[in-house]
């Protein structure tokens, strides 16, 4: 079974869209196999947001994803990546379809309520880098 990663972001996790949000997921068949509520910091942002950190948007980036804890969660199922994003539409908000979850929940480009790994890879790092492997629990139906 394929893994991913997804985060519900502070403009996400103020306006209380967490509970609307796994509900699309569960919906879907996927497993939720690991959550928490965690403060990001300078150190684990720096790390997932690396592509990033030279660009003039960064520290704005930063204070925003540092506003509130953000539901960090690992979902399991078959081509479990592709079809969660999917569900949550384009980055940009205002460019996202009413039904995915950056059109109905989401503001823009940053504010797009919800983080989804973009492939397996992007996936395991950013696993290693929000949960420990004994927080992570597989299960079979």
């Amino acid at each position: 079974m394929q893994k991913t990663v997804v985060i519900i972001k502070p403009d996400a996790v103020k306006k209380n869209f967490i509970g609307k949000i796994i509900a699309r997921f569960e919906s879907e068949g996927f497993k939720l196999i690991a959550a928490k509520f965690i403060r990001l910091d300078d150190e684990i942002l720096s790390k997932w947001y690396e592509h990033h950190r030279h660009k003039p948007f960064f520290p704005e980036l930063v204070s925003f994803m540092t506003e509130t804890p953000v539901a960090a969660m690992v979902w399991e199922g078959e081509d479990v990546i592709f079809k969660v994003r999917e569900i949550c539409g384009p980055t940009d908000s205002r460019k996202a379809q009413k039904g995915t979850l950056r059109g109905d929940f989401g503001e823009d480009i940053q504010r797009n309520a919800i983080h989804a790994s973009e492939d397996e890879t992007a996936a395991k790092k950013e696993m290693n880098l929000m949960f420990t492997p004994e927080e992570i629990h597989t299960y079979e139906k």
